[in-house]
């Protein structure tokens, strides 16, 4: 009893001594934040705490149901709040707030020279030809179902499967959800890669080490066993080509290759990265790359069913520009740069649906920053978070239909009375109003990449095909048209990127034009 008690007394004497230390660096915080001079809303809970991450929708949703739960904090302390929130807060308060509850300096700039010179042309020419074929066979998939449950789930296997290849160098040919897989996490890369990524937030929560623990379910076990094998994969292809490159005997074009291969030739002169330094900027790769990408590809294709007019449009730009050529004539270089309109979907579904936000630091000096007539200073140490939902969505740099999803906005003319699909090209918003891929020396480098894959599926999917959601017993079309975009207003949240959290809730199906 008394080692009990003891251990009671510890557990209790540690939590009260954690309490008092978060609300005294909240305070401290606070302190801090009145001295910016701007609005200010206190965040209770950090959005990056494990725990938080794993209850903090449920918490809030059960205080929303009290009679005293539309306060701050169900407003602001769950991650994907500025979704529904859009520009509202900075009408309410004004162009800048602080809420307050990554590699830097030097070291940071080589990581990025050397991770920028991975995405490359060679690159995207391996994105085009692997998304154009993928597409292909992901609607022949669709085209045989009368309805498709769920296109998230395959557009996740398409977007997986162009990452194997662009970088790993690994092909693997197309298979629908419903058709499944035999191959265990344990013994096959891509299995692995995939439980890995979908199990990010269990991952960072608990630890790869405590996943391991033979008492927890199998489910965890499975995604420590998918962790290790992944690691000694990429282990191995560090190895492989670390070799090579001593031997002089490197063929290999893919990511991974090229930045072990850019770190190697950066350590003859200013020293290149560790094999943690690289393992680390491969899984962000893969990260970024993956669930990115499919999100915002499932986000555009349940806006396109919803929205025939503008299939239509897309179909007429695809038959010009590709006519009734083969897949395999397809030419990135010549192709790409002139689906102009394809590009616009990508803008617009990014644009209100931006996947992930990119916080900045000011590091170890204060920053100042101009808004208007007045000059704000931003303290050292602090994480600067843009508004990505309210900047995207603001009627002043977007207009009245601001909250609209309409691809056409991004389309400018050389001539306003030219009907020549070569005279369009893509708008070029004013600086700062959009910024999915951030901006500046931080801008992600793989936004070619994320272009290219995203033009390169729309244009297999839509060229010949149209997309309509499944209708309901006494449905009519329309209707169905209009439960799609209530779902994806309703059903959008943070899981660790922005997604639509039920798409099987909006099964679609496909016909041929």
């Amino acid at each position: 009893m008394s080692l009990f008690r003891l251990l009671l007394v510890t557990s209790l004497s540690s939590a009260i001594a954690w309490i008092v230390y978060s609300w005294v660096c909240l305070l401290l915080n606070y302190l801090k934040a009145r001295k910016v001079g701007v609005p200010i809303r206190i965040i209770l809970i950090s959005h990056g705490n494990p725990f938080w991450i794993l209850v903090d929708r449920k918490v809030v949703s059960f205080f929303k149901k009290l009679p005293f739960g539309n306060g701050n904090f169900t407003r602001y302390n769950w991650r994907g709040w500025e979704v529904e929130d859009r520009y509202r807060s900075h009408l309410e308060m004004g162009d800048v707030y602080m809420q307050f509850c990554q590699v830097e300096g030097p070291q940071w700039k080589q990581q990025r020279k050397i991770t920028s010179s991975c995405f490359n042309e060679q690159t995207n020419e391996i994105v085009w030809s692997e998304s154009v074929s993928l597409a292909n066979d992901m609607l022949r998939y669709w085209a045989s179902k009368e309805s498709v449950r769920s296109v998230a789930d395959d557009v996740r296997t398409f977007s997986l499967h162009v990452l194997s290849k662009a970088g790993f160098g690994k092909s693997y040919k197309f298979h629908g959800h419903d058709e499944g897989s035999a191959t265990s996490p344990a013994t096959s890369y891509k299995e692995s890669l995939k439980v890995v990524l979908e199990n990010c937030i269990l991952i960072m929560a608990l630890g790869t080490e405590f996943l391991s623990k033979p008492w927890l379910p199998q489910r965890f076990r499975m995604v420590h066993q998918a962790c290790v094998s992944f690691q000694n994969y990429m282990t191995k292809v560090y190895e492989d080509e670390k070799r090579a490159l001593e031997d002089e005997n490197s063929v290999h074009r893919n990511i991974m290759t090229s930045l072990i291969r850019a770190s190697h030739e950066e350590a003859l002169t200013s020293g290149g990265l560790t094999e943690k330094e690289v393992y680390g900027n491969l899984f962000v790769l893969n990260f970024a790359g993956h669930d990115t990408t499919a999100n915002t590809l499932t986000y555009a294709i349940m806006f396109l069913a919803a929205n025939p007019a503008v299939q239509d449009w897309l179909s007429e730009e695809l038959h010009h520009v590709l006519g009734d050529r083969q897949l395999d004539e397809w030419k990135y270089g010549s192709d790409f740069p002139r689906l102009k309109r394809c590009l616009a979907v990508l803008m617009e579904t990014v644009r209100l649906y931006t996947p992930v936000p990119v916080a900045k630091w000011t590091e170890n000096s204060a920053q100042t920053l101009q808004v208007g007539d007045k000059t704000i200073t931003i303290p050292p140490e602090t994480m600067v978070i843009p508004s990505y939902a309210a900047v995207h969505t603001h009627p002043r740099y977007w207009g009245p239909d601001a909250l609209a999803w309409r691809p056409s906005r991004w389309i400018t003319k050389s001539s306003a009375n030219s009907n020549s699909f070569d005279d369009e090209d893509i708008l070029n918003p004013q600086r700062g109003a959009f910024i999915p891929w951030s901006e500046g020396e931080r801008s992600c480098p793989g936004k070619k990449f994320s272009q290219v894959e995203f033009v390169a599926a729309i244009a297999g999917l839509f060229r010949d095909w149209k997309a309509e959601p499944t209708r309901q017993k006494g449905e009519t079309l329309e209707g169905a048209r209009a439960r799609v975009l209530e779902l994806i207003e309703k059903d959008s949240a943070q899981a660790l990127l922005l997604r639509i959290l039920h798409p099987e809730r909006a099964p679609l199906v496909w016909r041929r034009r």
